[in-house]
């Protein structure tokens, strides 16, 4: 029995480790498009360091070929075949997608110059070092976590960094407005101008146009506004994708020989009640867990409550389930924070930045899906004097803690 997988990320070498280590015998091949071997893509963003995802010994030990610089160009699923932009072909038994995403382009005037840049690979990450000077202006078109990682990084090397963001506030499709604005106050003391409620209308040399304000003069741009899966082989055989190749719980698709995993997934979430794409780590590293269960004939496994983290300055944050829409307790001290979101009566979400003691517990409270009352006793039982104090957004519940 052989597997291939086209994808050398996280989500890619993940997998067929979790094969392994479920007692899979067959063949395992990998196909990565770059000709770097797999290294792991978040410290591009946080340090800009290459760090392999495994040594070279563990692919040979394992016995897991590693093909690089091969592009896949076709899936011919009748025929259970790849077909490799090299002209070459290749059979598969069972086939797994973890083809990751790539940056949303903006589609704007000036895009395309030298001086606009994109940070998704090891060959981007070393473009943006070269640039990166003490008194270079950096422009940053994004306000989300990669945006404001490198915004940090490039702040340390001496770098005048502004930030744009189009929507109102920083972080505004991933996290609470607590956190967002504890973020944006520590980045502006840093001495990085953060711009909200700002469209970027063309990147011409030397400046970024906005709607309706003045220019900003810059150096170079960092185009950080998201990520688009990459889902095109997949939609061109013929798998159901919408945002995303459409998965279950176990990575399957809608062919029984063809699986999926990592960011360019969309999936059912534990307790969250729909299809969602989560481009993180450990997601990609449940589901590899999943789909390696699955194609060793092994029970389901429990669903993990989806967690993410990120690195900025000397903050440590970490999230645990999905904010939004919800109750907001918040602990402050100094430069640390935690929030719980409560939604229907139940602990859904927690938002830490240098506070690991309330991320753990935050994570253990939506796993146990710990409703209000008890969560209050809880809270109450960890809150140290002076640290506690209740926030509730425009959709809140009226439960108060005192």
């Amino acid at each position: 029995m052989s597997v291939v997988v086209i994808g050398t990320g996280h989500a890619g070498v993940a997998v067929a480790a979790e094969l392994r280590a479920a007692g899979f015998a067959g063949s395992i091949t990998l196909l990565g498009e770059e000709a770097e071997p797999p290294y792991e893509r978040p410290p591009l963003s946080k340090t800009g360091r290459c760090v392999p995802l495994r040594p070279d010994a563990f692919y040979e030990r394992h016995a897991i070929e590693v093909v690089l610089g091969a592009r896949v160009v076709r899936i011919d699923r009748s025929g259970r075949e790849l077909r490799l932009a090299s002209g070459a072909r290749l059979p598969y038994r069972n086939l797994i997608l973890a083809t990751g995403a790539r940056p949303r382009r903006l589609r704007l005037p000036g895009e395309g110059l030298s001086r606009v840049l994109e940070l998704r690979s090891l060959a981007d990450a070393r473009l943006l070092d070269q640039r990166l000077r003490p008194g270079l202006r950096l422009v940053v078109v994004g306000g989300g976590y990669l945006g404001l990682e490198v915004a940090a990084r490039a702040q340390g090397l001496g770098c005048r960094v502004t930030v744009i963001e189009a929507g109102r506030r920083l972080l505004p499709r991933v996290a609470g407005e607590a956190l967002a604005e504890h973020l944006r106050v520590r980045h502006a003391s840093a001495g990085i101008t953060v711009v909200t409620g700002a469209r970027v209308i063309g990147l011409p040399p030397g400046r970024v146009e906005l709607a309706g304000r003045p220019a900003v003069r810059c150096d170079a741009v960092l185009v950080a506004a998201g990520a688009e899966p990459r889902a095109e082989l997949a939609a061109a055989a013929g798998l159901g994708c919408e945002d995303g190749i459409l998965v279950d719980r176990r990575g399957r698709t809608g062919d029984p020989a063809v699986h999926a995993l990592g960011d360019v997934t969309r999936r059912p979430v534990m307790g969250y009640g729909e299809a969602l794409r989560l481009e993180s780590v450990p997601s990609a590293l449940e589901q590899a867990r999943a789909v390696a269960a699955d194609l060793c004939g092994l029970p389901e496994r429990p669903g993990e409550v989806p967690w993410f983290w990120s690195d900025q300055h000397e903050l440590k944050v970490r999230t645990a389930g999905l904010p939004g829409g919800a109750q907001i307790v918040t602990r402050a001290d100094g430069d640390a924070l935690a929030v719980f979101h409560v939604r229907d009566g139940i602990v859904r979400a927690v938002e830490t930045v240098n506070a690991a003691r309330e991320f753990a517990e935050g994570k253990r409270l939506i796993g146990e899906r710990v409703r209000v009352t008890e969560f209050q006793e809880e809270f109450r039982k960890a809150a140290l004097p002076g640290r506690c104090r209740m926030a509730s957004s425009p959709h809140s519940e009226s439960a108060q803690i005192q």
